[in-house]
């Protein structure tokens, strides 16, 4: 089983945070026990900020075996036509394309993502099997 992770559960853990971090470290381990566990390079690119470095940031991922997964045409295809339908019915600008593209891969690479923000990908992304 693959697993996407959003960027939210791994700050949770890397930061740490005391009220989501235990739920947060417990979700990863049980997706590395069910198999891979994978990122976007948007997920990526949100957690960089939380590190002094890149090397610091790489040597955290290996560290809870996360795996980098490119975003490729077809799913920021996808991303940018949900983002426009989300726009189309009045959705809010705190919504940004970046979280659509998180999405779309998810739905394409993984069988299960990993989130705490239950509300969004469920209305957005309703085929993603969930955790959190």
């Amino acid at each position: 089983m693959i697993t996407a992770v959003d960027t939210s559960v791994l700050l949770d853990v890397f930061l740490p945070d005391e009220r989501h971090g235990p739920t947060s470290k417990e979700w990863l381990v049980e997706a590395y026990d069910a198999g891979a566990i994978i990122v976007s390079h948007v997920v990526y690119a949100e957690l960089a900020p939380a590190f002094p470095d890149r090397e610091a940031l790489d040597r955290a991922l290996r560290e809870v075996n996360v795996v980098l997964s490119p975003i490729d045409s077809d799913m920021a295809h996808d991303a940018g036509r949900r983002w426009g339908r989300y726009r189309q019915s009045g959705g809010a600008r705190d919504r940004i394309i970046t979280d659509f593209l998180i999405g779309a891969h998810a739905v394409a690479a993984c069988d299960r993502f990993l989130t705490r923000d239950r509300g969004f990908f469920a209305s957005y992304f309703p085929e993603l099997e969930r955790n959190g």
